[in-house]
């Protein structure tokens, strides 16, 4: 028999009935039933309820176990009576009388338990990872990231897709956020960087001839902190195509994302109609760019039903250039009570409040309730209701402004209205694509112009398009949302020397400057690039979704805290002079 086991703690069943078999695992948790003693013994595949009496040979042994030691048995297997059979584990039908016992590995009193669900504070749950991760819940998220990245594999190369890696030690190249620095000991005062993404070589690839790329990558960033992103690294699905337009990429990650959510979705609808959506029309109607479509709720614009009404903040604010007034239908909203709670969530977050309108039925037809309904008067309330197609019962609040002061508040506040009557659709995954992206912003304050996206996103138009309006250049550019989650990045790449050199003069960045920052792939360029692009898909945030999670630590097997800091390992650590010196380098005190 083998040292430490003949099965798996999941793989007994009534047909190995009157077996002799081996099992190794943790003790999950100990009865003692009036002399007799059951364990639930657990492996990572499952649960196996061992138990001795007092005829055992090893049963002064087994009443020294305590939860969570490790443990070897050997016993017998008997079938359970019919009314003590557990249906809810694949090995409910049997028991295994324990005749021997070796302890493999005792256990101290646990910091956290391990048996049940119980909450814990962060800071211990991440100190003592190790004991955390036994537990059932984050055994079956990691199991579901390993299965969710074996599929994605498969998939892609299914699509003749080729799997290649990228350098982890390269050169600084800012991208967006910082980057970590790595001292470089046989150059001194010299550094290397972790990479951001394997942004530049994946289109170096392309460049030498390899036609499609993928890679489940590391990406390093230094970033502060939020419940959907990693402080430190995540990791990625990034891939590469040559001679793609935008519609190809689209196409072909469609069918692994939609068949991977299918894959491990637990039966939720995953639409398979995926719309296309400007970014200034997904911020216009959902006052975000990953807008979640569960929520039907669409926002628009009310503006010419305010100007010069009785309404004087709307109407005066209107007179200003560049602004409007933006409605947030909430069907089913109508009634005061939860119009003055929207206006608290409005208040707590920084506003004075949110006016509104409900529609209401006095017994004699349909009336238009609240402070601005009595200020524009019947006829434009009734307009409103006819534009945002509402009726008795339902409501309508209002932001105004220029729409950037406004718009993310006014998406929260649809998030929260759609959660809280009840009509985002929980049991569903909803995608779609954000494109259209602007390439520059025009800073109002200083008038100077510099990119507000991706600066190696192709133009939309080329060349011809940057010799006109900056501001009104858009970049083949595009995101992928899922229930409000951004999901995918990625675009269609400047390839171009002399487009991507006039894409930064008019950002402020002389050729110099480009050739010194990006010099390897500006060079690349040179020498026949062919037209590419590609994208990338958050893994960790893919995994937090199909597992139903609303925070990205749940699904990395050692994730950071909200500090950037490994508690387990005591990372970030203070190095030894000694290798200060190695490297050449002297560490500053900061000021407290």
């Amino acid at each position: 028999m083998h040292d430490y086991r003949s099965h798996t703690c999941a793989e007994l069943n009534k047909s190995n009935v009157g077996e002799t078999v081996r099992l190794s695992g943790w003790v999950h948790r100990v009865r003692d039933h009036g002399g007799l003693l059951f364990i639930d013994l657990r492996d990572h595949y499952g649960v196996t309820q061992v138990m001795a009496d007092p005829d055992s040979p090893v049963f002064a042994d087994i009443e020294k176990v305590r939860s969570e030691w490790c443990i070897r048995i050997d016993g017998n297997v008997k079938a359970r009576d019919e009314s003590l059979v557990n249906d809810k584990i694949p090995t409910g039908e049997i028991e295994v009388f324990i005749r021997d016992i070796e302890v493999l590995g005792k256990s101290e009193e646990l910091p956290l338990m391990v048996f049940g669900e119980q909450e814990y504070p962060e800071e211990t749950r991440l100190r003592y990872r190790y004991l955390d991760l036994r537990r059932e819940k984050m055994q079956k998220n990691m199991l579901l990231r390993s299965n969710m990245i074996q599929s994605i594999r498969r998939r892609m190369w299914d699509k003749g897709f080729n799997e290649y890696q990228t350098p982890i030690i390269t050169a600084s190249s800012p991208e967006g956020a910082r980057d970590f620095l790595v001292p470089s000991r046989l150059h001194p005062g010299k550094f290397y960087a972790l990479p951001q993404a394997p942004q530049q070589f994946k289109q170096l690839m392309m460049v030498s001839g390899f036609d499609k790329y993928f890679q489940i990558a590391p990406c390093f960033r230094d970033e502060d902190p939020r419940a959907d992103r990693s402080p430190t690294d995540f990791y990625q699905l990034d891939l590469e195509m040559s001679f793609v337009t935008q519609q190809d990429v689209f196409d072909t990650i469609q069918p692994v994302m939609q068949g991977v959510f299918e894959e491990f979705g637990k039966g939720r609808k995953v639409d398979s109609e995926w719309p296309q959506i400007s970014y200034k029309d997904a911020a216009k109607w959902y006052g975000t760019d990953k807008p979640d479509l569960r929520n039907p709720i669409k926002m628009q614009d009310c503006s010419e039903h305010f100007r010069g009404s009785g309404f004087a903040i709307f109407a005066n604010l209107l007179e200003n250039e560049g602004t409007e007034i933006r409605a947030i239908p909430a069907p089913t909203g109508g009634s005061r009570k939860f119009c003055d709670r929207m206006n608290k969530f409005a208040q707590s977050e920084g506003l004075p409040g949110m006016g509104y309108i409900f529609w209401r039925d006095q017994g004699e037809g349909m009336e238009a309730a609240g402070p601005l309904a009595k200020n524009i008067g019947p006829e434009r309330t009734e307009a409103i209701r006819q534009q945002l197609g509402l009726g008795v019962g339902d409501a309508a609040f209002f932001l105004g402004g220029k729409p950037k002061t406004f718009e993310s508040v006014a998406g929260r506040a649809r998030t929260v209205i759609g959660e809280e009557l009840g009509l985002t659709d929980k049991d569903r995954f909803a995608f779609c694509w954000i494109v259209d992206f602007p390439i520059y912003e025009k800073d109002e304050e200083t008038g100077k112009i510099d990119f507000e996206h991706n600066p190696f996103s192709m133009p939309q138009g080329g060349m011809d398009a940057l010799l006109d309006d900056p501001l009104a250049v858009k970049g083949y550019q595009y995101d992928l949302a899922c229930n409000g989650y951004e999901l995918v990045s990625g675009a269609i790449r400047n390839h171009k020397p002399e487009i991507m050199f006039k894409a930064f003069e008019i950002a402020g960045y002389g050729k110099e400057e480009v050739e010194k920052r990006f010099g390897g792939m500006v060079n690349a360029f040179q020498y026949g690039a062919p037209p590419h692009g590609g994208c990338a898909a958050g893994i960790d945030r893919m995994v937090m979704l199909l597992a139903d999670e609303a925070n990205i630590r749940e699904v990395i097997m050692f994730p950071m805290n909200q500090r950037a800091e490994d508690l387990m390992m005591a990372a970030p650590s203070e190095p030894m002079s000694e290798q200060l010196m190695e490297l050449g380098l002297r560490v500053i005190p900061q000021d407290q």
